[in-house]
């Protein structure tokens, strides 16, 4: 035996607290979007301190640059332009430079007179040989690739640093069109005439 529901002034139709459109509006700003943009908010705060400062280069992009830079690099060179041709003494400070200037590996080091005196005595032809050849711990051309030319100007700068008189190396004529010898035709002529001074 149930009782009977007795109706109540309050059992009328229940309405929800949203009853205009712009109600429902502003109850979907304030539920999704302002979270949203609390979250986004969170999160920029958060990662602050891993970030780069501004004007500064990332780690990420000095990376990425560092995986795709070059190879190698390829340089012509035109035997025949004088102006291409590198003075004894850059190659000398781009090759040589880390054994004599140091006196590493048992070089010569560059300015030792005492050093350089049992060598001149060889003569300049066995001096540019040894620099193209290879001597001892030192590579052919001591690793590096210069033209037979421009090693031989780096042996006249280094021997006249350490007490030689050699005359300075002209740069190579240019070759005739008939079939000309190869580049280390002229400086072996000029060595020649460098070393009958």
């Amino acid at each position: 035996m149930t009782a009977a529901h007795e109706p109540n002034e309050n059992d009328g139709p229940h309405e929800g607290p949203i009853k205009t459109p712009k109600q429902l509006i502003l109850a979907v700003f304030w539920a999704f979007v302002v979270p949203i943009f609390g979250i986004l908010l969170l999160v920029i705060y958060v990662t602050t301190e891993t970030r780069p400062a501004a004007g500064s280069d990332s780690r990420e992009a000095k990376n990425v640059a560092e995986r795709i830079r070059p190879i190698g690099m390829v340089e012509v060179k035109d035997v025949t332009d004088a102006a291409s041709m590198k003075s004894g003494e850059q190659v000398f400070a781009a090759q040589c430079t880390a054994c004599h200037a140091t006196g590493a590996l048992n070089a010569p080091k560059l300015g030792d007179v005492a050093a350089w005196a049992p060598r001149l005595k060889a003569g300049f032809d066995a001096l540019v040989h040894s620099a193209l050849a290879g001597k001892g711990q030192m590579p052919p051309q001591g690793g590096g690739d210069f033209s037979d030319f421009e090693i031989a100007r780096a042996v006249v700068y280094m021997a006249n640093h350490g007490g030689g008189k050699l005359a300075e190396l002209a740069a190579p004529a240019a070759p005739a069109a008939s079939g000309a010898a190869s580049g280390a035709a002229p400086a072996a002529s000029a060595a020649a005439s460098a070393a009958s001074r």
